[in-house]
């Protein structure tokens, strides 16, 4: 038996959970299409510096979680730790200034150079939403709407709880800045090393820190609330509002942060405690000057970004397996012809096996552990007829039907039970 074994921090996924997998990312399509989110896909690789500049140098994420390569011609390029990032790169390169609002709608792997955890692997799946040129709160309450949407289709609605909160305007944020300093440099002693460093580059990050000495001292931490601006406050007064409008319930988190500067206003995650700790299945927030930091011009955007494989792991129905028709040549006139009848139902676009070969008991068992809800069998006389015997494998009932009519017949069968 070989001893190859896929590297660590990926794994394969095989028909029943690629199901789960397609059942996630497909219904998340169909949901966002309604919201006039459109697919589009960036490439897995980009050039690092579209990550550097938009994670920041001193991340844990550029530091040390991407997966980055030097190219023959000396160019540094780097799998995609996520895809925000790559979406802004395709607006700006791609010219789309003009066609603001846009709307879109992604899917694919990502790679982390992180430990592995109960669903996220080194490669891992994401689907998301990116909305760009709309400044109004109306946007931050449509993506979110969008997000809730899928999740109640998925039927996870009911074991997720939104949590929200504001990160204000630069104004807000330079004044709350502040006071995190100020805070923070009194109890420095109390911090852990790495909460110590983000003081000097990021102090908003200590308020998320999983460090129990770190928790004691953020939970005296001074409040976002106190420091923003009015026009800050009644931007995230019309955000609650317009979810409160829709019926999407909220629990606000003083503590959810995002530690860069070009995120602004909204900011928040739909979580669970069906995943351990690991609870984060969705997130997202308002990122108004992104573009701007990678070189662009000044476009408002907000979006989120959801894992694929946690959504999977809490699906409660398992997705259906496909179950086609079998088709059962007996003899070797019918071998020979099997391939084109089976070609001609798979063009009229009804799923059909063809076993390779065995006898008919054996392809018969294949029929049941395929689910098949009825098998197609041909021989002789069928043949010599131009018919088919059509074999209902629940009930046992079997009826000859002409070749002609065959499609049509199997179409209309009742859907197995």
């Amino acid at each position: 038996m070989s001893t190859l074994q896929p590297v660590r921090g990926t794994h394969d996924l095989l028909p029943a959970e690629m199901r789960r997998h397609r059942h996630v990312t497909e219904t998340a399509r169909a949901v966002a299409e309604r919201y006039g989110y459109l697919l589009m896909a960036t490439p897995i690789f980009e050039f690092t510096e579209v990550f550097k500049r938009t994670l920041g140098e001193a991340t844990d994420i550029v530091t040390k979680e991407m997966y980055t390569f030097e190219m023959r011609e000396g160019e540094s390029i780097t799998l995609r730790p996520e895809n925000t990032a790559s979406v802004c790169r395709a607006y700006m390169s791609n010219g789309l200034q003009q066609e603001l609002p846009l709307k879109f709608f992604y899917a694919g792997p990502m790679f982390r150079h992180e430990r592995p955890q109960k669903g996220r692997q080194r490669q891992f799946h994401q689907i998301g939403v990116e909305l760009f040129g709309v400044p109004e709160p109306a946007g931050d309450v449509e993506i979110i709407a969008c997000g809730q949407r899928i999740l109640a289709e998925l039927g996870l609605a009911d074991r997720i709880t939104l949590e929200l909160n504001t990160l204000g305007d630069p104004e807000s944020r330079k004044a709350y800045r502040a006071a995190l300093v100020d805070y923070f440099g009194q109890h420095l002693k109390d911090l852990s090393a790495d909460s110590r460093e983000r003081l000097e580059r990021n102090p908003l990050r200590i308020l998320d820190s999983k460090d129990a000495g770190d928790r004691k001292v953020v939970a005296g931490a001074p409040s976002f609330a106190d420091y923003l601006t009015p026009a800050a406050a009644d931007f995230f007064a019309a955000v609650k509002a317009g979810l409160e409008e829709l019926g999407i319930g909220y629990q606000l988190n003083p503590r959810l942060v995002r530690g860069l500067d070009y995120y602004c206003h909204t900011a928040f995650e739909f979580t669970t405690e069906h995943l351990g700790a690991q609870g984060t299945v969705m997130g997202g927030g308002r990122y108004d000057y992104l573009v701007e930091t990678m070189g662009g011009p000044a476009t408002a955007g907000v979006g989120w970004a959801a894992g694929v494989e946690r959504l999977a792991m809490m699906l409660l129905a398992e997705p259906p397996a496909p179950r086609p028709f079998a088709l059962v040549p007996i003899g070797p006139a019918a071998e020979a012809a099997a391939p084109k009848l089976a070609e001609a139902l798979r063009a009229a676009g009804l799923a059909v096996d063809l076993g390779f070969s065995g006898k008919v008991a054996k392809r018969m068992k294949r029929a049941d552990k395929l689910g098949a809800p009825a098998a197609i069998l041909i021989g002789d006389d069928e043949l010599a007829a131009g018919e088919a015997t059509v074999k209902d494998l629940a009930s046992g009932q079997q009826q000859r039907v002409a070749l002609a009519a065959l499609a049509a017949h199997l179409r209309a069968l009742p859907p197995p039970a």
